[in-house]
């Protein structure tokens, strides 16, 4: 299941959301034999498989929308291992660092994977972004999820303290985004890492 392409129809293994109103969103793992429960009763996941995404699924009493998976409905319900950024502002960081397919990025600070959610679907199908994160943990998880979420090809997370050992990469990114408590320490090796134009 990929968060950056779109099938019609759900399968076992997907991540869908069960939207249920604005402020009642839930990611799910389709998983075959499990149930969900929701305000408007239970929600068997063998009954979810084959549904378009987008139906109305009836419960007992009442129905959820079966949602696809996007960046955007992630960055609502992600499970936040630090402050977040939201989609007015990721919106604006793409378009400020000028991101397009074929972009090769660079994030120092991953936190919870919201911004790397969506610089992955802005610069696919053949960009890549590179995310590092210093505590060692996070960046696991966020690995993690990645992969779950079929965007591995696509992004590279790693441990890695950017404003004591730098980026590992010379002349190498179109762009560059720094979410650190301190950025101004990053910013010599910063420019080495860029691109050159």
């Amino acid at each position: 299941m990929s968060f950056i392409s779109y099938k019609r129809l759900v399968a076992v293994g997907d991540t869908l959301f069960v939207y249920l109103s604005p402020s009642n969103i839930y990611p799910l793992v389709v998983r075959s034999g499990h149930v969900f429960q929701t305000k408007y009763g239970a929600l068997k996941h063998d009954d979810l498989v084959g549904q378009p995404y987008g139906c109305a699924h009836q419960c007992a009493k009442g129905f959820v929308h079966l949602l696809h998976s996007t960046p955007e409905l992630w960055t609502l319900c992600l499970p936040h291992r630090t402050q977040i950024l939201y989609t007015t502002d990721i919106s604006f960081i793409c378009t400020q660092l000028d991101l397009k397919p074929g972009s090769v990025v660079c994030e120092a600070g991953t936190g919870s994977g919201s911004l790397s959610h969506a610089i992955a679907r802005t610069i696919a199908p053949n960009g890549r972004l590179i995310t590092y994160d210093f505590h060692e943990e996070r960046s696991s998880t966020a690995r993690d999820e990645f992969a779950d979420h079929g965007l591995s090809h696509i992004i590279t997370a790693q441990h890695r303290d950017v404003c004591s050992d730098g980026f590992a990469f010379t002349d190498h990114f179109d762009a560059l985004f720094l979410d650190l408590p301190h950025p101004w320490v990053a910013i010599q090796s910063a420019k080495e890492a860029l691109k050159p134009n």
